[in-house]
C-alpha cells in the first residue's frame, strides 16, 4: 500500500486559534513533515467554504498552494483531493497544473471531480447544474486538458466547452502528461469517465461500497477494451493515532472541543463517528486497514485532523503502519 497525507489548510476547522501570520509557516511544517516522514504524497481540498458548516475561519485555496508547496519541498508528490472542475475553465486549469509541474519538477498529481458544494457554487455565484451535467462537464474537462498537454494547439467542440486553437506552454514534465486521479463513485457517469482517462480513482466509504464500485469499474473498463489493472484505486481515511488508547481518546477530545464553538455540543460530541474516524494504536490500524490492502485498495490518504498543532500521529503512522502495510 502507498500513502499521502493532508495538509490543513482550514476547510476542516484545521487551523482553528492559529494566528493568521503563522498559517503559512504552519503548513509549510507539515508539508515538510510529511515528505521527510516517507508519505509518497501531500494533498490539499478543493473548497473555497468551510465544514461542515460555512464559518469565517480560513480556506486556503489550493492551486495558490500547490504552487507555494512545490517551492517548500523536495520530492513529495502534490495532488488535490480533489479540484472542482466547475471553479476553473480546464482550459485554464491545465495552464496552471502544466506550469506547476515544471515549477515543482514533475511531481503533480491532477484531482478531478465534478464538485458538490452547493454553498460554495451559490456564494462564488457558479451555476450548479444537476449532476448529470457536471459531470459531462468533467468528461469534457479531463478530455481538454489531457489534450492540452499533449497537443500543440487544441480545437474543441464540446457540449459546454469550445476551445479554437489553445495552447499550453510549458507543457508538464511528466510524460505522456499529469496523472488523472478521478474522484467518486457515480456508476453511470463518473465511473464511466474514471475508466476512459483516470489513472488512480478514489472512492467508497466502507469495504462493501469499494468492493462494488470497483467491480462496475472493472465493467466500464471491460466495455472501452482497457486494463482494469493499470488503474490504481484509492481511498480517503480521517485517522487519529497515538501510542496508547488514552492518548487516542484525548486526541478525540480536542478535536470534538476545537468543533463544539461552530456545530454545538450535539453534533461536535457525534463527529468522529459521524464522519468515520478510524481511531487507535498503530497496531489497531494496521489491522483496521488490513483488509482494504486485501481487497486491492492500493493507495491510503490519510488526514490527520490534528495536524496543525501537533504531528506525532503523522509521524508515528509513518513510522509503524505505514511499514506493516507497505508489503
Amino acid at each position: 500500500m502507498r500513502f499521502g497525507a493532508f495538509v490543513p489548510q482550514g476547510w476542516r476547522l484545521d487551523l482553528v486559534g492559529i494566528e493568521r501570520e503563522d498559517e503559512w509557516s504552519t503548513m509549510v511544517d507539515v508539508a515538510q513533515t510529511i515528505e521527510r516522514a516517507g508519505y509518497e504524497s501531500l494533498w490539499v481540498y478543493d473548497h473555497f467554504h468551510t465544514v461542515p458548516v460555512p464559518t469565517q475561519e480560513v480556506t486556503y485555496e489550493a492551486w495558490t498552494l500547490m504552487a507555494a508547496l512545490a517551492t517548500v519541498t523536495d520530492t513529495v508528490r502534490l495532488g488535490q483531493m480533489c479540484t472542482c472542475n466547475s471553479y476553473r475553465p480546464p482550459s485554464y486549469l491545465a495552464k496552471v497544473a502544466a506550469s506547476i509541474d515544471v515549477i515543482s519538477g514533475g511531481r503533480v498529481e491532477m484531482g478531478i471531480g465534478a464538485g458538490w458544494y452547493a454553498h460554495e457554487y451559490a456564494g462564488y455565484g457558479y451555476p450548479f447544474p444537476k449532476p448529470s451535467e457536471r459531470i459531462g462537464q468533467l468528461r469534457e474537462g479531463v478530455e481538454i486538458m489531457q489534450r492540452m498537454w499533449t497537443e500543440d494547439e487544441v480545437h474543441f467542440e464540446g457540449k459546454h466547452y469550445t476551445l479554437e486553437g489553445a495552447i499550453c506552454q510549458p507543457k508538464p514534465i511528466q510524460d505522456p502528461h499529469i496523472p488523472f486521479w478521478v474522484a467518486g463513485g457515480g456508476e453511470q457517469l463518473t465511473l464511466r469517465v474514471a475508466a476512459r482517462y483516470a489513472q488512480y480513482t478514489n472512492f467508497g466509504a466502507n469495504l462493501e461500497e469499494f468492493n462494488h464500485k470497483s467491480d462496475v469499474l472493472r465493467g466500464h473498463c471491460e466495455d472501452i477494451g482497457r486494463d482494469f489493472g493499470e488503474i490504481t484505486r484509492s481511498k480517503n481515511f480521517n485517522v487519529i493515532c497515538a501510542a496508547t488508547e488514552a492518548e487516542v481518546d484525548a486526541l478525540v477530545a480536542e478535536l470534538v472541543d476545537r468543533y463544539r464553538p461552530f456545530i454545538g455540543d450535539e453534533a461536535a460530541e457525534a463527529a468522529p463517528n459521524r464522519w468515520g474516524f478510524l481511531r487507535g494504536t498503530p497496531e489497531q490500524l494496521a489491522e483496521t486497514l488490513r483488509p482494504w490492502a486485501d481487497v486491492g485498495m492500493d493507495y491510503a490518504i490519510i488526514y490527520f485532523p490534528e495536524a496543525a498543532y501537533d504531528t506525532a500521529g503523522l509521524d508515528l503512522f509513518a513510522s509503524e503502519v505505514m511499514p506493516a502495510l507497505s508489503d
